[in-house]
């Protein structure tokens, strides 16, 4: 008998590969890798393991119909496309449109959207220019309003960060130092791992999706709450090299944000995914598992 399919779009980046890699392991679902290059590196990888593979483009609204019709969905945008950044920073809003839209128009039975916090409302225009905050949680409150059944994951600072946008850096003392732009070294920081974390949570809700607690709601994802200095204590067990924070010297107003806002009130781990059966990693876990290999 065939398995339910769910729709993973950006099933190649960080987040859609956590969650292929959920739902392989899990078994309930099959998992549908949609990527623009079905003949990628990356795409070929999940097929071999198991995944199916089909092509769509976010920008496309007919492409993600023929891609989604009759299935469920996790869907999120990517900030960084060359034809979103750094010149067209509301086109994110158009391709999640796109999704929400044609996920309507096909009779999607469950959505599940990647989001971050409206930084300009919740800061009552402290933080306007934060795009790819606002975009996520303007394309969040669109999907509230289409009807369509759906929950939403938010997640937190990608620990993953630490060697994909070069986060920890090695100095030429042989020392390593974490530094975090705008950022007190006395304000905690809500850590998402997303490898180990994120898959399970976006599995649970497509296994509870029928429960009336779980429709239009959002749920943070975070590992673990804690200052950047208590990090690099973390980062300097496991790597036995001193790991310094430091603030850095530039103008991302959106860690100034974090650092004097927050990102969730959410008690860690969150509550309502714990009784969903989520078990969450743990920082330390993460450090030897993934720190350790890649910077000793």
């Amino acid at each position: 008998m065939s398995l339910p399919v769910i729709a993973v779009f950006g099933a190649t980046g960080t987040q859609g590969s956590a969650v292929v890699d959920a739902l392989l392991s899990d078994g309930t679902f099959t998992p549908r890798a949609i990527t623009r290059n079905p003949a990628s590196d990356k795409a070929l990888a999940l097929k071999a393991r198991g995944a199916e593979v089909a092509q769509a483009d976010i920008w496309d609204k007919e492409s993600i119909i023929k891609a989604i019709t009759g299935w469920k969905a996790y869907l999120v945008t990517d900030f960084f496309d060359p034809k979103i950044y750094p010149n067209n920073l509301k086109g994110e809003i158009e391709q999640g449109k796109n999704l929400v839209d044609a996920s309507k128009e096909v009779g999607i039975k469950f959505f599940v959207w990647s989001s971050l916090p409206g930084c300009a409302k919740i800061s009552k225009g402290k933080y306007r220019n934060i795009a790819h905050f606002d975009n996520k949680a303007a394309i969040e409150e669109y999907l509230t309003s289409s009807g369509i059944p759906n929950a939403t994951v938010q997640t937190g600072w990608f620990t993953e960060d630490l060697w994909k946008f070069g986060a920890l850096v090695k100095t030429p003392s042989g020392t390593f130092e974490l530094p975090i732009p705008k950022y007190s070294a006395s304000s905690d920081q809500s850590f998402t791992w997303v490898a180990r974390d994120l898959g399970p949570c976006v599995l649970a809700l497509f296994k509870h999706r029928d429960r009336e607690e779980i429709n239009n709601r959002a749920f943070p994802v975070i590992t673990a709450k804690m200052t950047y200095p208590e990090f690099a204590k973390i980062l300097e067990k496991c790597t036995s090299s001193d790991t310094f924070f430091s603030i850095a010297p530039n103008s991302q107003c959106e860690y100034e944000y974090q650092s004097t806002i927050g990102f969730y009130e959410t008690p860690v781990p969150n509550p309502d995914l714990v009784a969903l059966g989520v078990t969450f990693g743990t920082l330390e876990e993460f450090a030897e598992t993934e720190v350790k290999s890649r910077f000793t």
